[in-house]
């Protein structure tokens, strides 16, 4: 990367640890866009040796049908990452939109949504996620739908409460007073100041969807076989104890993709928040 562009980032994004975490966030975005091009063998046949070990020819190793693990570490990538990030996505616009209409309208429309978030969050998350795929059926979209269903309360809380803090500043009230519709008011001059922090969730939020996706797979809830998803495979790791690899692997790529954007939450955190960013900026002058 250019140095002097490199300098003009924000104290957060030049540690080690955020920069690393990108690097590996877009590396397995890469490999996913580029897995036909990458994968050495076609994931789904099964005309190599049965559990051979990681080597020439197949270095992830195959599984117990003589698939080659490298090749559908690859293409789960496409079903694990735009998966992940599409109910992020959709759990950020259901939870930004019902958030800010309970913090902007008040009242009745508070009372309702927030009821049904905290009825939502009196739950542990894996456990109703895993008791709404099992009532829909196993599927990958089911599956998306279940975590969707689990993870907008806490994007819906965070808005409320920026829209509360938001709703008696005086240029809002402004605009109120001038004629603006809510929708207007919510889209220009209470957005530009909730999206931050939103931000900042999504990102974070984006492992603990990969976790759960992954973890419904695992479970039989999520991918049907032979699709190549990264918890199914781990799955099939574990009826072949003694061939490690097969489980392995994708468990690394789960865990690989999983702190890098832990790594970018943290640093998205940190940049946009001034106090945090403000001691940084002390502490490296104290240390220069």
């Amino acid at each position: 990367m250019n140095l002097r562009l490199l300098k003009r980032l924000p104290p957060a994004c030049r540690r080690p640890l955020t920069l690393i975490g990108s690097g590996v966030a877009l590396l397995w975005l890469l490999a996913g866009l580029a897995a036909p091009l990458l994968a050495p063998h076609d994931p789904l046949a099964q005309s190599l040796p049965r559990l051979a070990g990681p080597g020439r020819g197949h270095w992830f190793g195959t599984d117990a049908l003589g698939r080659d693990i490298l090749s559908r570490v690859l293409y789960g990538a496409r079903v694990s990452i735009p998966l992940s990030l599409t109910v992020v996505a959709l759990s950020l616009f259901v939870g930004g939109v019902l958030g800010g209409f309970a913090g902007y309208f008040g009242r009745r429309v508070d009372e309702v949504i927030m009821r049904v978030a905290d009825l939502v969050l009196a739950f542990p998350t894996v456990i109703l996620a895993l008791v709404i795929a099992a009532a829909l059926g196993a599927s990958l979209q089911n599956a998306v739908l279940a975590i969707l269903l689990v993870a907008w309360p806490p994007f819906a809380r965070v808005a409320r409460g920026l829209v509360l803090g938001l709703r008696s500043q005086e240029y809002i009230l402004s605009g109120r007073l001038l004629g603006f519709s809510a929708w207007r008011s919510l889209r220009v001059d209470v957005l530009p100041g909730v999206l931050g922090p939103l931000l900042v969730l999504t990102a974070l939020d984006i492992g603990n969807a990969t976790l759960l996706l992954s973890g419904l797979s695992f479970l039989g809830l999520g991918a049907k076989p032979p699709i190549a998803e990264w918890g199914s495979m781990v799955a099939d790791g574990t009826l072949q104890f003694d061939s490690w690899w097969i489980g392995v692997f994708p468990g690394l790529a789960i865990l690989t993709i999983v702190l890098a954007f832990n790594f970018l939450g943290d640093a998205l955190r940190d940049a946009l928040d001034p106090g945090t960013a403000k001691t940084i900026g002390t502490a490296k002058e104290h240390a220069a």
